[in-house]
């Protein structure tokens, strides 16, 4: 018997996993199908294709996306995959309602009531549109995009609208947003605040659950990474093998601290830029000069990236370059130290907006970087694994030294709730497997 393992064809698994869906979802008598999907795992690319293929099937369906920019960016997919597909965009009475771009796609039709959208083959909206939407024949079949980041309550307000779904998300990233507390109800089979996938297995177990096994956004020295801290009961492989891609830069390293993490993550895929351990305010001014200087000498160097989708190097420009921070006056702090720098054209935001975005190169200020304490928000699982997935190429991290001992000498004082499934893996696990590798990468600076 050889002893050879069978090579991992990341294609072919991944087509395996795509036909089983379609299957239960186009033949199967379930009234749900649950997919969980890494970053990067082409969750919309399914989306699209089974909601294309329903529509062959003459099975009228609704599309429920969690924010406007996601409904307008599913409708102008199905636009370029299917130009003579008529496609309903159901919006809201806000005076921009929908991206402009939409007015050129022909077989778009726009409307704010539902009624004159009957009989489309198609018709999509965001959650809260849908769930004012009253009187009106069932649709047969529904998709939830992100479901995971969909509250239950907002399930079960359009749930009449449909009589099956099939159920897309992604179960590491960030939980469902809620502006009020939700003590009251947890641990309750009917708490509003949980994720919609959550409450519908939590009654329906026996629905088919399938999940992609391929990240073809992240590189073969994030996904084992990414998917032991994250994803520990649904793991996933990268599409590509280490040497597929590469980042090299034009401008040799001056010797900076910036220089030698930049080096550092284009050789290995991770940098850690560590500062001296210190207590500092949320904006801390050395770190924010830190991920500017660093995404500046980055520009500045001329990065280039060769990957499977050209051979020849891609230039790293602005747009393909993003910072990730916690909170969103460390977004506008680097901002303006971008800016002081003459830097434009870079993403910089929080992790809720970063989410489900995709760039060559990300720097990101560490959530604990700094702080005194190591509260529940800042241990969020999702919030890390945001940050730590939405690269191609290389992930640099800024961050004060003493992390990993402020994580032993805050042990959890959340209260223990009855009733609670106990998310795992929890922040602390996750903090420290991820710095665990992060240390084997750091460059210490002192600015």
């Amino acid at each position: 018997m050889s002893s050879t393992r069978a090579t991992f064809d990341p294609g072919a698994e991944a087509t395996r996993a795509t036909d089983a869906i379609l299957h239960d979802t186009l033949r199967g008598s379930s009234r749900g199908v649950v997919v969980d999907s890494p970053p990067g795992a082409g969750k919309s690319t399914l989306v699209v294709r089974a909601a294309l293929e329903l529509a062959a099937a003459g099975r009228p369906l609704m599309v429920i996306a969690q924010t406007n920019a996601q409904v307008d960016d599913l409708v102008v997919r199905l636009a370029e995959k299917e130009p003579g597909l008529p496609v309903g965009r159901l919006h809201s009475n806000d005076s921009d309602p929908y991206d402009t771009v939409l007015d050129g796609l022909e077989n778009v039709r726009k409307s704010a009531k539902a009624t004159d959208l009957a009989g489309l083959d198609i018709v999509i909206s965001t959650a809260a549109k849908w769930a004012h939407v009253k009187n009106v024949e069932p649709w047969g079949h529904a998709i939830v995009d992100e479901a995971y980041q969909m509250r239950s309550d907002a399930l079960l307000a359009v749930a009449g609208l449909f009589e099956r779904a099939l159920f897309v998300g992604d179960p590491g990233q960030l939980d469902p947003f809620s502006i009020v507390g939700a003590d009251q109800w947890a641990g309750l089979s009917y708490d509003p605040s949980a994720s919609a996938v959550s409450t519908l297995l939590a009654h329906n177990p026996e629905l088919p659950q399938h999940r992609l096994p391929v990240s073809w956004r992240l590189p073969a020295s994030a996904a084992p990474l990414v998917s032991d801290a994250f994803y520990p009961y649904t793991p996933f492989r990268s599409g590509t093998a280490h040497g597929e891609r590469r980042l090299a830069f034009a401008v040799p390293s001056d010797g900076s601290g910036p220089d030698r993490v930049l080096d550092e993550a284009a050789e290995s895929g991770w940098g850690l830029l560590e500062l001296p351990a210190r207590h500092t305010p949320r904006t801390d001014p050395e770190a924010v000069r830190a991920v500017a200087r660093t995404v500046r000498r980055l520009l500045d160097r001329g990065g280039a990236a060769t990957s499977e989708r050209s051979p020849h190097p891609v230039p790293v420009t602005a747009d393909r370059v993003a910072v990730g921070t916690a909170h969103r006056d460390q977004a506008a702090a680097v901002r303006a130290a971008l800016a002081e720098l003459g830097v434009t054209g870079v993403a910089v935001d929080t992790a809720n907006r970063l989410q489900g975005r995709e760039f060559d190169v990300t720097v990101v200020l560490h959530p604990l970087s700094g702080r005194p304490d190591a509260t529940a928000f800042h241990l969020e699982t999702g919030r890390l694994c945001v940050l730590a997935s939405r690269h191609r190429h290389a992930c640099v991290v800024v961050c004060r030294e003493g992390v990993a001992e402020l994580l032993d000498e805050h042990p959890s004082t959340e209260p223990v709730q009855l009733g609670v499934t106990v998310k795992f893996p929890d922040g602390w696990d996750a903090n420290h497997s991820v710095l665990a590798h992060l240390a084997e990468h750091r460059v210490r600076w002192r600015p």
